[in-house]
């Protein structure tokens, strides 16, 4: 072991998993420190420049601030792409790269889809690159999360239409659902309860945005139901609703779409067999 690893090792085993550790050393070591991945593995004994030598303090300390890495990097995986992440939006789940996956699979012909709450803009963006002939819309009511996403946007090469609304507001939403216009509409909105806090990693309670986290224990589907309902106004006949869920709530949130109006609601389980997404037909 070299002094690097050593270092990683000794100022974060304390918080970390060992499993986690070892990811987190060889993406500090390799895509940080631009380090080879061989020489780590055989131990070779490297000496950092002084400025690389402070870099790695500098992650290390923040790390064990529980700042997730993502933030560090500044970018964070999903589906194939790195999206640009703060701390202003939420970091993307690899949860909801199956979202992205089963709307592509299912609507392979859409010709015009939005995501409500887009935040990084993983979801639209990547179903932008992914459905080329489709418009693709997203709204977020968060201005650092819309700088973010357009970021990613420009970066990514992709021509999401972002706009700043507030889901929750009629004065908001009203002009945008004059006319019935999208084959598809998704979000992944705030649905961890109040209560459900404190089961949560400090990285994830203590960096991530609250807006974009948390509902009331009162009322844990505020933003689904106000999304099925402007669904019922904005997508065209036969159009497509898909949610990601708290997987508490996967039951409650069909039988709100079921009386709604929706029909073929499905509760789809994750990766990980938690029920996590749900889809429904206008």
């Amino acid at each position: 072991m070299n002094q690097i690893t050593a270092y990683i090792r000794q100022s974060l085993q304390e918080l970390y998993p060992p499993e986690e550790l070892r990811a987190l050393l060889m993406l500090i070591c390799c895509d940080m420190l631009g380090l080879k991945a061989l020489d780590i593995y055989m131990g070779k004994d490297i000496i950092l420049s002084e400025s690389k030598q402070r870099e790695l303090e500098n992650i290390v300390s923040r790390l064990r601030k529980n700042e997730p890495i993502q933030y560090i990097r500044g970018y964070a995986e999903f589906g194939g792409r790195s999206f640009r992440v703060a701390p202003g939006v939420l970091i993307p789940r690899p949860e909801t790269a199956e979202l992205v996956d089963l709307i592509v699979r299912e609507n392979p012909q859409a010709a015009r889809l939005l995501d409500i709450g887009t935040g990084s803009g993983c979801i639209a963006i990547s179903l932008d690159k992914r459905l080329p002939e489709a418009a693709v819309d997203a709204w977020d009511v968060s201005e650092d999360a819309l700088a973010v996403a357009r970021a990613n946007n420009k970066e990514l090469e992709a021509n999401v239409a972002l706009k700043k609304i507030d889901v929750l507001s009629d004065a908001q939403t009203e002009p945008e659902c004059e006319v019935p216009v999208y084959d598809v509409i998704v979000s992944n909105p705030p649905y961890v309860t109040e209560s459900e806090k404190q089961t949560m990693e400090p990285n994830v309670l203590e960096w991530e945005p609250e807006q974009a986290l948390f509902v009331p224990d009162s009322d844990p589907l505020r933003f689904y139901r106000r999304i099925a309902a402007l669904g019922r106004k904005m997508l065209l006949p036969e159009g497509k609703l898909y949610f990601e869920i708290n997987r508490a709530y996967g039951r409650e949130t069909a039988l709100m779409l079921e009386g709604s109006g929706y029909g073929n609601v499905r509760v789809i389980k994750d990766m990980f067999g938690n029920d996590r997404m749900v889809a429904a037909d206008l």
